[in-house]
């Protein structure tokens, strides 16, 4: 039997999750507060455009998408829970991580998929990166930063760290397998005194591996770049090239001569990787689970783990504002 999913918010981003799940064939229903958005995308893809309180009340829907304001993601997970629906909400699952915690447990109570939307651990440049990185194509881990930097789109409901890092974060943790053991930040504001515009954050893990994310919405361009250092090669994700040229491969690695180090540079090359939308393999993989059970990539505990980064680094920056560091 085909999953039913009803998509509950049809704006900025909700729209693309509509989409998606039409051209899959399990969009059933869209929701939207906004009446007039709802109907045209009811209209559009010939699915009913229900309340809220309508779409928790069909048994027939089998499935909820949240991409609502992230404000009322929790709520409105732990209302699909409890209508025994299974969730898939956009990014972040809760603002606070005992709000989290709930979700989870009901979740797994309820033997329900409780998947979030940290999209980029869906792009194939990335499922190649972190296939080379298992496979030990870079050797030893060492360094890993990220540049996610845009002219806009401003927020005054989050900060650019809670708009733009979700995703760094959970590459990050994919890719070293553990939670950092430390963490410390730097923010600035210049639009809104509370509101940070750019920030930069380190993270320090058990194994040794280092990861900085710098993030800001005050930049003249747009760069999504992910970079991998290794002992023995690195690798550059850069989501601004073509697909032929997204995942770059550098064996470069430092060799030593009479107790010096010697920088050894090797020819960089393309790695091939299969084309595909990132947010259409997410939203497969969400409609897989639920169809057999399986757990998400990016399930609940991930989504928690991404939390409590984002947590602790925010009160990093409100120390900072207060004067406390």
């Amino acid at each position: 039997m085909a999953v039913r999913v009803g998509v509950v918010g049809c704006g900025y981003w909700g729209r693309n999750l509509v989409r998606v799940f039409h051209e899959l064939g399990v969009l059933c229903a869209v929701c939207d507060v906004d009446v007039a958005l709802a109907t045209e995308f009811s209209s559009e893809y010939s699915v009913p455009s229900l309340e809220w309180v309508e779409i928790l009340e069909d048994s027939s829907i089998d499935a909820v998408a949240i991409a609502t304001p992230a404000e009322v993601h929790s709520t409105q997970a732990l209302q699909s829970l409890q209508a025994g629906k299974h969730v898939f909400v956009e990014k972040p699952l809760a603002l606070h991580s005992y709000e989290a915690e709930e979700i989870i447990a009901l979740a797994n109570q309820g033997e329900r998929v409780l998947m979030v939307g940290h999209l980029l651990q869906y792009h194939p440049a990335f499922l190649a990166l972190r296939d080379l990185t298992e496979a030990g194509k870079l050797g030893r881990l060492q360094y890993i930063y990220s540049n996610r930097l845009n002219f806009g789109k401003v927020r005054r409901e989050e900060n650019v760290f809670w708009s733009f890092a979700p995703h760094d974060i959970s590459m990050i943790l994919s890719l070293t397998g553990e939670m950092p053991n430390s963490i410390s930040a730097k923010g600035a504001s210049y639009l809104h005194k509370v509101i940070a515009d750019v920030t930069n954050t380190y993270l320090t893990f058990p194994s040794g591996v280092n990861a900085h994310i710098f993030v800001s919405w005050l930049h003249p361009f747009k760069e999504q770049k992910l970079i991998v250092v290794g002992s023995e090669g690195m690798a550059v994700f850069d989501d601004m090239k073509g697909w032929g040229e997204k995942l770059q491969l550098y064996p470069h690695r430092i060799g030593w001569r009479e107790g010096l180090p010697e920088p050894e540079k090797g020819e960089a090359e393309s790695v091939a990787i299969e084309q595909g939308e990132p947010l259409k393999i997410e939203a497969q993989h969400f409609v897989d689970c639920v169809s057999d059970g399986s757990t998400p990539r990016t399930n609940g505990a991930e989504a928690l783990r991404v939390l409590k980064i984002l947590e602790e680094t925010e009160s990093i920056l409100a120390e900072q504002r207060l004067g406390g560091g």
